[in-house]
């Protein structure tokens, strides 16, 4: 499962999506995310579904791929899904004792389901088609205005881009632990939930060495390559917007008003 995480990997290919600059793929993720909360009845849903979609078409990631990352948001899924089906007041269907299933807690609970399985799909179909180095240029671009508040926009995209880079990293050096531990006789699997987290101690350790190590490493590399910020530093591919940017734009601002037009509607 730990190999599952899609957030903060890149899928090479040549696509549409791929070819987009990192400033459109940054504000169509979050302006998805806006409209998810939105959204409004079953017609908002619709939408959104055929959106999401058509982009991982366009994207030529393998649905499989992306689909595979739901598999680590299985709990929180379930949990939300519990709460909201069995808390919500409204109509009731089944009754369990002091639980009862409601029309409005089931509408709730499906919603809820749909917008959080959709919330890992863009953010994963977002980092999947983005490089690193793009992503960092996409976030100082896009926030430049900031730096009029003295808000260190370049050092807070760094930031943001090496996180992300070290989530598949380190997710492979916790499937090494992992391993070795179990070759080892450790065992992950049985025992209730109390001793499957005290066996989970000899990975942490390790774990956070190996995070410190590479911390350090990169640290030095790039203090042995005079980085000291985003002073003065240009680019080697500098961003700027293509007619491809453009369309993309407007086609965004269609699917936000045509979400918000469906608060609207009866149903």
């Amino acid at each position: 499962m730990i190999r599952d995480i899609t957030i903060g990997q890149y899928y090479p290919v040549d696509s549409p999506i791929h070819r987009l600059d990192p400033r459109v793929k940054l504000a169509g993720t979050m302006v998805f995310l806006i409209s998810l909360f939105a959204a409004s009845g079953i017609v908002a849903y619709a939408i959104a579904t055929v959106v999401l979609f058509a982009l991982i078409r366009l994207s030529r990631v393998p649905f499989k791929f992306i689909t595979k990352g739901l598999k680590t948001i299985l709990i929180l899924l379930i949990i939300s899904v519990s709460f909201n089906l069995f808390l919500t007041d409204g109509t009731p269907i089944v009754t369990f004792g002091f639980l009862k299933i409601t029309w409005e807690g089931l509408s709730l609970a499906f919603f809820m389901a749909v917008r959080l399985v959709y919330l890992v799909i863009a953010s994963s179909l977002m980092t999947l088609t983005t490089t690193p180095n793009q992503l960092t240029d996409g976030l100082e671009k896009g926030l430049g205005f900031l730096k009029r508040f003295s808000i260190p926009v370049h050092e807070i995209s760094m930031m943001m881009s090496i996180a992300l880079r070290f989530i598949p990293i380190l997710i492979e050096e916790t499937d090494k632990i992992m391993k070795a531990q179990t070759a080892r006789g450790a065992d992950f699997e049985s025992g209730n939930i109390i001793e499957r987290a005290k066996a989970m101690v000899p990975i942490l350790v390790p774990l956070f060495i190996s995070a410190f190590r590479r911390a350090s490493d990169l640290a030095m590399a790039m203090e042995a390559r005079c980085y000291h910020g985003g002073e003065g530093r240009t680019k080697m591919k500098p961003l700027h917007y293509e007619k491809r940017d453009k369309l993309a734009y407007w086609l965004m601002l269609i699917y936000f008003l045509l979400m918000l037009a469906t608060r609207f509607l009866p149903f």
